[in-house]
């Protein structure tokens, strides 16, 4: 037995250093003849995305391989078999623009032109044009000084400096155009606002060097989220015409057949563009995801058979050459890792080390799975990451706080895996629940169409009831619920201190807080997003009531206890703007908040040093809120 103390006073070896380090991690990967490619970031080097070859760095800071396509990126970069050897092309943050590198010896050269304003163009979800002689991918224009004011189009980049050409331009958005076998045809998703890539997409193809072409699936209720060809005259694609997504085969001519009928999700939402969630084994067998789990989908059975391995969550990054699986994968107690999975006898190897600290697995948290029950009899699914240390044990008669951590999009998912923002409380004595709120993917489109209309109420009452059944149940304190999360988290975070009495405070980072701003005509988000909100909570002019009665920049007064927020001055998705006049009303109120800025960080935190000013702010937040004193963490000073 550990040395009886408070929750929240003990003492642990996850620092915010391990923190801020596991911040970083993969990417992307690519397979090119067998050898792994993969991009990874950075926290330590300000968050910059290195390229990395089969364990070997081949471009030096200041290269970053990252593009701001929907302002979340896509696939940056493309290994090429050209006539001149192998090259790869990616793109760079700080212009933009396409480069060209030799692996043997990187020197790279621009293959796009440098745009007229900063970040004009940019390039995204690359992949090989004919004979691997040109690059093929998305690009966007700035065309004005809205954050709306963006062109898009599917180009061809030569590779020997020629200019860039247009192949389609079908929709507002759209995805890299894939090329044929035959060369003869090129396929690409498109969706149109309101539409987001999770409600409706159509699935296009072209004969190369037509303007004119056809759609062969797809449609206003059916979201085709990964296409692939699979002969001259089919593709294979995730879509779920039946409210799952399932792997099909379409023709040319718009015939389609389910390989394997199942009510599982073998796909998942496109906040990016260029995710993998299927890989070709063999003619009628096929590696997937179901969920977060690798599995074999045999076309001749049509059967999905999970694979054995001690890692639950894979992520949608799939890779297959001759019977070898590369991927990312990631478990209870490791973050995820690049891994190499032999199909033929179970052999698996990590590739990569896994993120998190280099601690003892007994100050990790395990998450339990469970589903908690909604006042209307919906299932709510949620992991509970109880305290862990071994070196201390709960006071008789003291139950641990607990954070209801909400995931971002909120079109996306809690998984079980390790996270060490989490171990971090966990090991201080402060439990954490995440929450797969009515909206959240990997359940199906009723699950996630739960949402509709209905955001900033069921996900607000779903992460409320689950926060209640574990104090009633007496997992957690009642008077120590806090509630976190950042982006679209973020704003389920503030809606619930602005709507209901659960938490006794909350931590907000980079939110949405103003409807009525984060549309395209409010003007204070980007085109991706713009008119997400319509089928979130009801299309304008007719929900305008909505969508003031539930923000929380209009409802201050209703605030439910104290709040820190955190924000990155360079966000273009949440801009600052949302946030100061949030903290703008609430100061001279009398309500205990913090608001902490950081500069040089975008949607999300990615230096070392923002991210362990973040978390160790959070602790002493707790601290003071809840009547514990945090060992070795600063001091954050709240205003009134």
């Amino acid at each position: 037995m550990g040395k009886i103390a408070s929750c929240g006073t003990w003492t642990s070896p996850i620092g915010s250093a391990d923190v801020a380090e596991a911040g970083g991690g993969l990417q992307w990967i690519d397979v090119h003849r067998g050898t792994p490619w993969w991009a990874t970031s950075r926290p330590e080097e300000g968050g910059r995305v290195g390229l990395v070859r089969d364990g070997v760095d081949l471009l030096p800071a200041p290269w970053n391989v990252r593009n701001r396509v929907h302002e979340y990126g896509g696939r940056p970069f493309v290994v090429l078999d050209t006539p001149a050897g192998e090259r790869v092309a990616f793109t760079n943050w700080a212009d933009q623009r396409v480069y060209l590198a030799d692996p043997a010896n990187p020197d790279p050269v621009p293959l796009t032109p440098e745009p007229e304003r900063h970040h004009g163009l940019r390039y995204s979800d690359l992949t090989a044009g004919p004979d691997d002689t040109e690059v093929w991918c998305v690009r966007e224009t700035v065309t004005g000084d809205a954050r709306t004011d963006v062109r898009r189009d599917l180009v061809a980049i030569p590779l020997d400096g020629g200019h860039v050409r247009v192949l389609a331009a079908s929709h507002h958005f759209m995805t890299g155009p894939q090329l044929s076998p035959d060369g003869r045809r090129f396929a690409w998703l498109g969706w149109n606002h309101p539409a987001m890539p999770w409600d409706g997409t159509e699935l296009c193809v072209a004969e190369v060097g037509s303007t004119d072409h056809q759609v062969v699936a797809g449609g206003p209720t059916e979201a085709v989220c990964q296409i692939q060809w699979e002969t001259d005259n089919a593709l294979l694609a995730v879509t779920d015409p039946d409210g799952w997504w399932n792997l099909h085969r379409i023709g040319v001519d718009g015939s389609r057949k389910n390989l394997a009928p199942v009510q599982d999700e073998l796909g998942g939402p496109m906040w990016r563009l260029g995710h993998r969630y299927f890989a070709v084994i063999a003619p009628g067998r096929y590696l997937v995801l179901r969920g977060t789990r690798l599995a074999v989908l045999d076309e001749r059975t049509a059967t999905v058979t999970d694979v054995d391995t001690d890692l639950p969550v894979w992520t949608s990054q799939l890779h297959v050459h001759d019977g070898i699986v590369h991927a990312a994968a990631a478990g209870p107690l490791e973050e995820a890792a690049l891994v190499r999975l032999d199909l033929s006898n179970g052999e698996l190897t990590r590739l990569t080390e896994h993120g998190g600290p280099t601690v003892d697995e007994a100050y990790l948290p395990v998450p339990v799975e469970r589903v908690f029950t909604g006042a209307d009899g919906q299932d709510i699914p949620a992991y509970v990451y109880a305290p862990r240390n071994p070196d201390h044990t709960v006071p008789e008669g003291e139950r641990p706080p607990y954070l209801v951590h909400v995931h971002g999009g909120p079109t996306s998912r809690a998984t079980p895996v390790l996270d060490t923002d989490f171990a971090y409380f966990t090991s201080r004595g402060i439990g954490v629940v995440s929450v797969n709120y009515g909206g959240s993917t990997g359940y199906g489109r009723a699950f996630r169409e739960r949402l509709r209309e209905q955001w900033g109420v069921v996900d607000v009452n779903d992460c409320a009831t689950v926060a209640q059944a574990l104090a009633d149940e007496g997992t957690a304190d009642p008077d120590r619920l806090a509630i976190r999360g950042g982006s679209a988290g973020g704003w389920t975070a503030a809606a619930s201190m602005t709507s209901v009495k659960t938490y006794r405070c909350a931590m907000i980072a980079f939110p949405i807080l103003d409807l009525g701003g984060w549309t395209g005509d409010g003007g204070e988000t980007h085109d991706f997003e713009s008119r997400y909100v319509e089928g979130l909570v009801g299309a304008l002019p007719e929900a305008a009531r909505r969508y003031t009665d539930r923000s929380p920049s209009h409802r201050v007064e209703h605030l439910a206890g104290p709040v820190l927020l955190l924000q990155g001055l360079e966000d273009e998705i949440c801009p600052p703007d949302q946030a100061d006049r949030f903290v703008a009303a609430l100061d001279g109120t009398g309500v205990p908040h913090a608001y902490l800025t950081f500069e040089g960080e975008q949607h999300g935190f990615r230096k070392a040093e923002t991210i362990t000013a973040a978390i160790e702010a959070e602790l002493s937040f707790y601290g003071q809120v809840f009547g514990f004193t945090p060992p070795d963490v600063p001091v954050l000073e709240l205003r009134r």
